[in-house]
């Protein structure tokens, strides 16, 4: 009959099965996620409390349920979130005959992939550090299979598997950088995985409200030189040209290997931007020209050949004092004019007024709009009041509240319709200046809509006017902006110790996530090396495994127990009575010797009896003594002292 594992053993397992599905859980549907913690506390019960075997008859219908919620949830089982999911789901059923060592150790083995699997979407710090922690109870769990392990509470299990942890760095660092990398991820790509909230190719209220809640960081940014001022810190993505009464949405511009600008006055920086799963690369105001491997726009948009699935850097040029497109041709007039029949008639009646009263200066027309927005009650929210059909006449003359979104669609809508070109940009503003690091921390908070305007003999011109409204979102930013409606993002200590915090994240997006083949290659430039190939890297891998092989080699050597430890100690206990006098016989057996023994030392009689108790009872009375008995016998030789035969 097959042996059984323990309690505790069984414990841990169930231990690792659970920071598993809690490392899985971000990306697992909730309901999937609920019912496999369910089924994995009941097993835990059931084997606990009513210990028996789980039949067949159980596991074929639950497998089933598995596949078929997978299935439900994503349409099919192939993939990295429906793999992942099965996976998990697999795992948990696999506690169900978990009786035996080797289903234990199966699992455990099984847990850790998982483990690995996470990172396939996300390996930022944490992440990484979780799925290192997890590997604490999977270790532990092999640890405690061992025959002689038997350690009475569960952190004293913990501490071996934390050093063999520990013990595995050298080498794991050692294969980090040396293993010769691929050029592309060996699972591929997977633009259909969920991303962050992100910009948009369409502007719509519920996405961008979404958008402006989201802290996480966006990009960074170090620049050539001081870093511009604060209500200089336009960041452009997309541009919107289509209007069809509620949402805005870009459209395909012509390509441009120079942006039809003329600068006054530029500025050099360097942009490294978190994953968005999208084309599009934010510039700082208007770029000069797209980095390597991407495309302008003559709008000024610039895409990237490859969605942007891993941190991208690019270095760029862009002009903060320019005229963009100082000539306008009578198709994107048209274009930058157009809106839709039936929609807003009194932003449209607004807009014929202000012609009427100001005639061809278009400037006083802005002006105009400005001041309606700065003294006619308008205000700024992050919830705002829902718009009906005409969105912008409700905006105007009813609600009259919102964010970047609504001022922006609002403002560009009442300049078309009074014959101004105009058109919307989305994409970021602000940020914050990291001293320490030297570098501008963009989250997807500080994401912005405004506006542009074409005037004669100044080309295209920014306008925002939600600085009309809330002047603070343009000078201090998205956070001072929203006040009190973003209480996770409040000035003082937290804000200062999360900025900071930054600082960590951005050198390991630079040093451990960004280390991809064409750094490995410039490797050991530093010794001379211009390129390292991958024979010189596997050369220099198996030199430092070999290393490593024999230094472990050697602490194996030094620090090997004896074969049996019982006799180990024994032989100890012979040596310290030869030197008093009693020699064992060659013929003599352990207890009659130490029988012999204590007669010839009376005065350690009761001593030596017990000694003798106690390696009788190891040696004989059971097949694999415990750990704390053997510590305890070989405790016990080491304090005797033997006083001499007179």
């Amino acid at each position: 009959m097959q042996e059984r594992i323990g309690d505790r053993t069984f414990d841990l397992l169930c231990i690792t099965t659970a920071f598993v599905l809690a490392v899985h859980a971000g990306h697992l549907p909730i309901g999937l996620t609920l019912g496999l913690c369910v089924a994995l506390g009941l097993r835990w019960w059931q084997r606990r409390y009513r210990p028996a075997r789980v039949h067949s008859w159980l596991k074929l219908p639950l497998l089933a349920v598995l596949v078929g919620a997978v299935v439900l949830d994503y349409g099919n089982l192939f993939g990295r979130e429906p793999g992942s999911a099965l996976a998990a789901g697999l795992l948990v059923l696999k506690l169900t005959e978990s009786e035996a060592p080797r289903d234990a150790r199966v699992a455990a083995a099984f847990a850790c992939f998982l483990l690995m699997a996470a990172l396939l979407f996300g390996q930022g710090m944490v992440a990484t550090f979780v799925v290192a922690l997890g590997l604490l109870p999977a270790l532990t769990t092999w640890r405690s299979l061992e025959p002689t392990q038997a350690s009475p509470t569960l952190p004293r299990q913990l501490l071996p598997a934390l050093g063999l942890l520990a013990a595995s760095l050298p080498l794991a660092l050692t294969a980090f950088v040396l293993v010769p990398r691929l050029s592309t991820p060996l699972w591929g790509n997977n633009s259909q995985s969920a991303a962050r909230t992100g910009l948009a190719d369409h502007m719509s209220p519920s996405e961008f409200n979404e958008l402006l809640t989201d802290d996480t960081a966006a990009m960074r940014v170090s620049f050539d030189g001081p870093p511009p001022s604060q209500d200089k810190r336009y960041f452009r993505a997309f541009v919107m040209w289509n209007y069809d009464g509620r949402d805005w949405q870009r459209s395909e511009q012509p390509l441009s290997t120079s942006i039809p600008v003329e600068a006054a006055k530029t500025i050099s920086y360097h942009i490294s931007l978190e994953p968005t799963h999208q084309h599009v690369l934010p510039t700082l105001d208007v770029p000069l020209a797209a980095p390597l491997q991407s495309q302008a726009h003559t709008d000024g948009e610039v895409f990237a050949d490859k969605p942007i699935d891993e941190v991208r850097d690019y270095d760029l040029r862009s002009a903060v004092t320019y005229r963009l497109q100082p000539s306008l041709d009578i198709d994107t007039r048209m274009h930058a004019l157009q809106l839709p029949d039936g929609f807003d008639p009194r932003a449209h009646a607004l807009a014929e007024q202000w012609r009427q009263r100001y005639g061809r200066d278009n400037a006083a027309i802005i002006r105009a709009a400005l001041n309606m927005f700065h003294n006619d009650g308008f205000s700024y929210t992050l919830l705002p009041a829902p718009l009906g059909r005409n969105a912008v006449d409700d905006f105007l003359f009813s609600t009259r509240e919102g964010f970047c979104e609504h001022y922006a669609s609002a403002f560009t809508v009442l300049m078309r319709a009074a014959g101004i070109p105009a058109r919307v940009v989305t994409g970021f503003q602000g940020g914050f200046w990291n001293n320490l690091g030297q570098y501008l921390l963009v989250r997807n908070a500080d994401a912005h809509a405004w506006s542009e305007v074409w005037l004669e003999g100044s080309g295209w011109v920014r306008v925002d006017p939600t600085a009309a409204v809330r002047p603070q979102r343009i000078s201090l930013g998205a956070a001072s902006a929203a006040g009190n409606q973003l209480p996770w993002y409040q000035e003082g200590f937290l804000e200062s110790m999360r900025n900071h915090w930054d600082i960590v994240n951005r050198w390991w997006n630079q040093s451990v996530i960004g280390f991809d083949a064409l750094r490995q290659r410039g490797l050991l430039i530093p010794f001379g090396i211009r390129e390292a190939d991958i024979g010189l890297l596997t050369r220099l891998l198996v030199i430092c495994i070999t290393v490593f092989g024999a230094l472990g080699l050697a602490w194996a050597l030094w620090r090997r127990p004896e074969g049996d430890p019982a006799l180990a100690a024994l032989r100890s206990l012979e040596r310290k009575l030869a030197q008093a006098g009693v020699i064992r016989r060659r013929s003599e057996g352990p207890q009659h010797f130490l029988r012999r023994a204590s007669r010839a030392l009376p005065a350690q009689r009761a001593e030596l009896d017990h000694l003798m108790r106690c390696y009788i009872e190891l040696r004989y009375a059971t097949l694999e003594p415990s750990t704390e008995s053997l510590r305890t016998f070989r405790q016990a030789v080491r304090n005797f002292r033997p006083r001499r035969m007179v």
